[in-house]
């Protein structure tokens, strides 16, 4: 999160109200719950997260053990676990 000057991007009216319940703090501003995103969404980090886990399955289904996809994945065997086991195709 980075920090903007409110002198910047606020009419000075509403900075005025604003200092009447506080003033020279850092304040954080939710978005709009329609704003929101979820993760990775931006940087595309779900997507490879979803590849992935869709590779893993396939080679599950193919007949790869656990044990053998936790260690071409670098992940636990229980991690493999939640990625075959889950209902999300």
């Amino acid at each position: 999160m980075r920090y903007v000057n409110a002198n910047k991007v606020l009419p000075e009216k509403l900075i005025e109200e604003i200092q009447k319940y506080v003033q020279g703090e850092t304040l954080y501003i939710p978005k709009q719950e329609t704003k929101h995103q979820k993760w990775g969404t931006s940087s595309g980090g779900r997507r490879l997260l979803d590849r992935r886990n869709a590779a893993i399955r396939n080679s599950f289904i193919s007949g790869s053990s656990i044990h053998q996809l936790a260690e071409e994945y670098y992940l636990s065997t229980e991690t493999i676990k939640k990625i075959v086991y889950s209902h999300k195709k």
